[in-house]
């Protein structure tokens, strides 16, 4: 009987029978591994489904590898592209849980890690070193939303024979494929935009060079960083709605940052879609689609955490979680979640105060969501 089920199944299975010695050799010596599966530590029809889904969309010749959470895709980029004693380079307006896994835990394998403000990361010949092998940057910045000059940045780091990785977590490729501006590789933490539905923890890591792809495929396999089946299953279902999703999301969100942006207990919105925000002519000339995505930060007029705490005890469609980018809205308090890690007085020196709210536009009714949040700050 031939099937050809149109969804790929679920491979859940931990290892691959072989017919013969030769089968088991095969494996092991041929590149691709002679079209076969052996050890899902290794790799499993699930796991390629979403690595060649996502490289399709970024146009990532390279390959790449798909991870048990978005911090191990990071961990698995490092490490394939760089060694002890090598540097790492970054802006400071980067997402919490990065500066943790480079600044606390890589720094003890000897890769070093710096950061810089962003408008100065552009001048790599002034912050680069002898050992600088990687910069590390986000398309917009957690939880501010500055808008990075990709093209720029990745001409820079091609002057200086530096690679370029691309943190697109908050826009996807619906938004932006980092690869066209000449970055190396790019990173997605599945678990928001891709997968979509807040039920898998994942990460996604592409290159433009086969031979970063390959370095990616060794470190997560030595480390046992590989996503298992039926969380690869859920992401690529998940992929099936990413552009219908994504459209929604950016029109909502745009909605609710002009709604709040009039609103006299909001003094200021981080939404790169509004005319007022510093990057918006730089958002709009390289966001693809003419969407701005569904992540917006306020400043409460009352720049206190018991403002926040009010309107998180008032609204109903505005969970507080910690992650994001579900189709049902939620909101997170970086200065208790992602940034926690850092003082207040670097919290305040990235401007995010005690009043700061993330704001995370799921895909409901937006006359919902905007009465919502009416009455959670009246």
């Amino acid at each position: 009987m031939n099937i050809h089920p149109k969804v790929t199944p679920i491979y859940q299975t931990s290892v691959f029978k072989f017919d013969s010695l030769a089968e088991l050799e095969e494996y092991y010596t041929v590149p691709g591994r002679g079209g076969r599966y052996g050890y899902s530590r290794s790799e499993h029809p699930n796991s390629e489904e979403l690595v060649a889904e996502v490289a399709k969309l970024e146009g990532a010749e390279g390959g790449g590898v798909a991870t048990g959470a978005g911090l191990a895709g990071l961990l698995a980029a490092v490490l394939a592209t760089c060694q002890a004693g090598d540097h790492v380079l970054c802006p400071a307006e980067l997402y919490g849980g990065s500066v943790v896994l480079l600044s606390v835990e890589l720094s003890r394998l000897g890769i070093e890690t710096t950061y810089v403000p962003l408008a100065d990361l552009y001048d790599l010949a002034q912050h680069r070193r002898p050992n600088t092998k990687l910069v590390l940057a986000e398309v917009l910045s957690n939880p501010l939303l500055t808008v990075l000059d990709g093209p720029r940045l990745a001409r820079a780091c091609q002057q200086q024979g530096i690679l370029l990785l691309i943190d697109s977590s908050f826009t996807s490729p619906i938004l932006t494929q980092p690869l066209s501006w000449g970055a190396d590789l790019v990173w997605h933490s599945v678990t928001k935009y891709l997968a979509g539905h807040s039920d898998v923890t994942a990460g996604v890591v592409v290159a433009r060079d086969p031979a970063i792809g390959r370095r990616l495929r060794q470190v997560t396999t030595n480390l046992g960083l590989m996503l298992a089946p039926l969380d690869s299953w859920l992401a690529v279902r998940g992929l099936k709605t990413l552009r219908l999703r994504m459209r929604q999301h950016s029109e909502n969100a745009m909605a609710v940052a002009q709604l709040l942006a009039a609103h006299p207990a909001v003094a200021e919105v981080f939404y790169p879609g509004l005319a007022t925000h510093p990057g918006h002519a730089l958002a709009t000339e390289q966001l693809l689609n003419s969407l701005y995505g569904g992540m917006l930060s306020v400043r409460l007029a009352d720049d206190s955490a018991a403002a926040v705490d009010r309107f998180i005890q008032k609204s109903q469609l505005f969970p507080l979680a910690p992650s994001l980018a579900g189709v049902a809205s939620s909101c997170s308090y970086p200065t208790a979640t992602s940034h926690r890690g850092l003082t207040d007085e670097q919290r305040r020196a990235l401007g995010i105060t005690p009043g700061v709210v993330r704001l995370s536009v799921g895909i409901e009714e937006p006359a919902e969501l905007l009465a919502d949040l009416e009455q959670a700050l009246g």
